[in-house]
Parts: structure tokens; sequence; C-alpha cells
């Protein structure tokens, strides 16, 4: 009683095969947003690292 190979769908856990990223079209959607907002969110904490060596190197400095 082999089980054939295949993977889970990251969003609702419903076995798909391995070739296949997600399940369905609503799932494509959540995993879109996901992936939406991790980009977002790696982009912010850039920004916020940039503005911070700014600031440091402008009171290091400019004494």
């Amino acid at each position: 009683m082999a089980v054939d190979p295949h993977k889970h769908c990251p969003i609702c856990g419903t076995p798909i095969p391995l070739d296949e990223r997600v399940c369905s079209k609503d799932c494509q959607k959540v995993w879109d947003q996901k992936v939406n907002q991790t980009k977002r969110s790696r982009i912010i904490l850039f920004i916020v690292i940039i503005i911070f060596l700014i600031v440091w190197a402008v009171m290091t400095f400019m004494k």
C-alpha cells in the first residue's frame, strides 16, 4: 500500500502533485497575496535599515 509521491498545498493542506504549487485558483490568490506581503515587508525593512545607517552616519561624522 504505497502512496504516490505528492506534496501538500501550503494554504489548505490538500494533497497535490509534485509539480503544482497550490491546489486551486483560490489558494493561488492567497499565495500571491502572501508573496506580495513578504516582498513589501522586505522592502520596508531594507528602507528602514538604510535610513538608520544614514542617520547613524550623520550623527557620527557631523559632531
